[in-house]
C-alpha cells in the first residue's frame, strides 16, 4: 500500500466517522465549530498546493478526463458542490456575507472554497447569537 493509498483511506475513514457522528447529534455544532472548518481548509489547501507544485496547475484536469471514472467523479464533485451551495448560500445571506465572492471562490479552489464559506458562515452566526447576549 502507498502513502496515497493510505491517506485516501484516512481520509475516507475520518469522513465516514465525521458525518454519521453528526447525523447522530442531537444536540446543533458548538461555537467553535468555526475553527473545524478552517482547520480543514487549511490543511487541505496545504495538500492541494503540495498537488500543484508536484503536478502542475492543471494536474486535476488530466486526472478527470482520464477515463470514463475520472469523468464520473469530476461530474461528483460538482454535483456536490452544487448541492453544498443551494444550502450555505442562503445561509450566507442571513448572517451578512455576499454570496458571489464566496460562490467565485468555490467555482475555483472547489472544496477548500467551501470549507473557507462554512467556516465564515459558523463564525458569523456564532459572532451574531453571542452579540445578542447581554
Amino acid at each position: 500500500m502507498t502513502h496515497h493509498d493510505i491517506l485516501a483511506l484516512l481520509a475516507g475513514l475520518a469522513t465516514a466517522a465525521f458525518v454519521l457522528t453528526h447525523a447522530l447529534r442531537p444536540r446543533p455544532l458548538g461555537p467553535s465549530a468555526w475553527i473545524g472548518a478552517a482547520a480543514l481548509c487549511a490543511a487541505f489547501a496545504g495538500w492541494s498546493l503540495h498537488a500543484i507544485l508536484t503536478g502542475g496547475a492543471f494536474g486535476f484536469w488530466v486526472e478527470h478526463t482520464r477515463n470514463a471514472w475520472g469523468v464520473q467523479i469530476w461530474f461528483d464533485l460538482l454535483l456536490a458542490a452544487g448541492c453544498a451551495l443551494v444550502f450555505m448560500v442562503p445561509e450566507a445571506r442571513q448572517v451578512g456575507m455576499r454570496p458571489l465572492p464566496w460562490v467565485v471562490l468555490v467555482l475555483c479552489s472547489g472544496a477548500i472554497g467551501l470549507l473557507a464559506m462554512l467556516a465564515r458562515i459558523l463564525y458569523l452566526r456564532d459572532r451574531g447569537r453571542t452579540a445578542g447576549r447581554v
